[in-house]
């Protein structure tokens, strides 16, 4: 059984003035315990639509959303609560997805509140900011978002992940925007988090580079279709879709193979 799987699942948006935006059409895609699916596409290929869908912040106008066997739509109450525990999103620009009124220790216990947790003490708070590299943890926590780094706040943004203790970490373009040094530094950190704690992860990137870099799998995403599916190493050689071979062919400058 997957950890995660999408059966099928479309997702129309009514827009006034203009005409319906299929975003996602009949996508299928399942991600197994441990691993780390890709999925690439340029902007506007419906892959942010089809991660929330998966976190069930959208629901698919058909479709299901199945989290170990068990179909989301169907789940309310305390029932879907627990459900989300298992999965966390991690998102592109960290700064918005914080309260600023709240300092690190703030949302810290929050999460771990929230995750029904009944360790919340400043000890525990930083053994979260350990396991993401924030050193020394304790001059973190009075900290608010706006006075630490965009490298930092990605770093408190898995943090906070993290304390729900999930099986599946959903990333929609997490390095976006990130210098070359601060990528570098939280792909480490992504990497070691799967290689130790197990971690799953949905990957959503336009980078074909950080996919090859630690996915297992890739998913390529056009037009709100998933056009072609296999292991990296397979659909990086050997594209079979156009749509992908234009993709690989557009990093002209490092070699993919």
């Amino acid at each position: 059984m997957a950890l995660l799987e999408l059966r099928s699942v479309c997702k129309t948006f009514h827009r006034r003035g203009a005409a319906p935006l299929r975003a996602v059409d009949d996508v299928s895609l399942a991600i197994e315990a441990g691993e780390c699916v890709a999925l690439v596409g340029e902007s506007g290929s419906g892959k942010s639509t089809l991660g929330r869908l998966a976190l069930r912040l959208l629901t698919p106008d058909r479709g299901q959303v199945l989290l170990e066997g068990q179909d989301m739509m169907r789940l309310s109450g305390d029932a879907l609560r627990r459900a989300r525990m298992t999965m966390q999103p991690v998102f592109q620009d960290a700064s918005s997805a914080f309260n600023p009124r709240r300092s690190v220790r703030g949302l810290l216990r929050q999460a771990l509140l929230q995750a029904a947790k009944t360790d919340t003490s400043d000890a525990a708070l930083c053994t979260l900011l350990e396991r993401v590299e924030l050193h020394p943890p304790a001059q973190f926590l009075p900290r608010y978002p706006s006075e630490l780094s965009g490298g930092q706040r990605q770093r408190l943004a898995i943090a906070r992940a993290l304390a729900t203790e999930p099986r599946l970490i959903i990333a929609d373009e997490p390095l976006s925007g990130a210098d070359v040094s601060i990528r570098a530094q939280i792909l480490d950190l992504l990497t070691e988090l799967q290689a130790n704690a197990g971690m799953a992860y949905l990957l959503i990137t336009h980078d074909m580079l950080l996919a090859r870099a630690v996915s297992d799998r890739i998913a390529v995403m056009y037009q709100g279709r998933i056009v072609e599916t296999g292991p990296t190493a397979s659909v990086l050689e050997r594209p079979s879709d156009p749509y992908t071979q234009r993709l690989i062919a557009a990093v002209q400058s490092v070699d993919l193979a």
